[in-house]
């Protein structure tokens, strides 16, 4: 038997219930990988409250997308994975579990340096900030704007940026400006005369803004800035993209990713994981739960105060 964390219908995180389950089996062109940490992220919640469309329900969801283990076993038709292999996942499904079901095209090789809870915590927010970047079109000598700086989206978006040679604004609460400055930004704290404040960072003109934040104030700002609205992307509030004539990228966006979107975010998993083995990129675990108390790990991901990425324990 393996373990679950299931729900039946929408609601709050007491919906959400671990049970035990009979462990998944492959299938042709799959893997089931044992999990060894698991990543929470705010689209769990999302869904699971019904804040993101889905789907009708047709029997119990598991949530989670993000994950790293080890390869127990291969199905018909696999090559180039092995049991006993360790990976991480990109873009899966139901990973809140001990036991993941997994197509080989999920699978990224985990560098042996890189620990479980690092490799669990790179997917959503790293390729989410990894693909807006390059969508904006950031790269050496441009400048440019993060709200939301300390998050697990901001912070990984301010590594590629710093990578690439560009300059970066990022903007946070009070107790995130040092984490901010260490990881390369200009800090700069949210509030009263956050316009002015940017303006009198910034050493020039600001190119391309990167929204992660979702607040009126940092999209008003963001408009003030940059006057080429093509340059302003959001990965929270796409919803009003189009009123706002922005970029976005789910969040709310009705609009699907294209194929040069989603290459770049699968692209980013590897180039993660290399630049931390490099020394290059850092990823901050915010908070550790066991797997049955997902329902706890969510709301603190709703609440909004933990800095950094949540994960779940499957072994406990």
């Amino acid at each position: 038997m393996s373990a679950q964390v299931q729900y039946m219908e929408l609601g709050g995180p007491e919906v959400l219930r671990y049970v035990e389950i009979p462990t998944p089996t492959a299938g042709a062109g799959q893997v089931v990988v044992e999990t060894r940490a698991i990543g929470v992220n705010p689209i769990d919640s999302k869904l699971r409250s019904g804040a993101r469309p889905s789907p009708p329900f047709t029997g119990p969801r598991a949530p989670g997308s993000d994950a790293a283990g080890v390869v127990v076993e291969t199905g018909d038709g696999v090559d180039g994975w092995s049991v006993g292999d360790e990976v991480f996942l990109r873009g899966a499904h139901g990973t809140y579990a001990t036991h993941v079901v997994a197509s080989v095209d999920q699978l990224v090789q985990k560098p042996a340096a890189l620990g479980w809870d690092e490799a669990a915590a790179i997917g959503v927010p790293a390729s989410t900030a990894y693909q807006a970047l390059k969508s904006l079109g950031v790269e050496l000598g441009t400048t440019v704007l993060v709200h939301g700086g300390s998050g697990a989206v901001g912070q990984a978006a301010i590594q590629f940026a710093r990578n690439w040679g560009a300059t970066v604004i990022a903007t946070g609460g009070e107790r995130n400006q040092a984490r901010m400055g260490e990881l390369g930004a200009i800090p700069v704290e949210y509030g009263h005369g956050l316009l002015e404040n940017i303006r009198a960072a910034a050493p020039g003109p600001i190119d391309a803004v990167l929204d992660a934040a979702g607040t009126d104030e940092a999209l008003q700002v963001s408009l003030e800035l940059v006057a080429d609205r093509s340059r302003i992307g959001t990965v929270v509030a796409g919803a009003r993209a189009a009123e706002l004539g922005i970029l976005a990228w789910a969040g709310g966006n009705p609009l699907p990713l294209s194929d040069e979107d989603q290459a770049w975010r699968a692209e980013a998993y590897a180039v993660a994981a290399v630049l931390i083995e490099l020394g290059e990129f850092e990823v901050e675990i915010g908070a550790r739960y066991p797997l049955r108390a997902a329902a706890e790990a969510q709301r603190a991901s709703m609440s909004g105060e933990v800095r950094g990425k949540i994960i779940l324990d499957p072994r406990g």
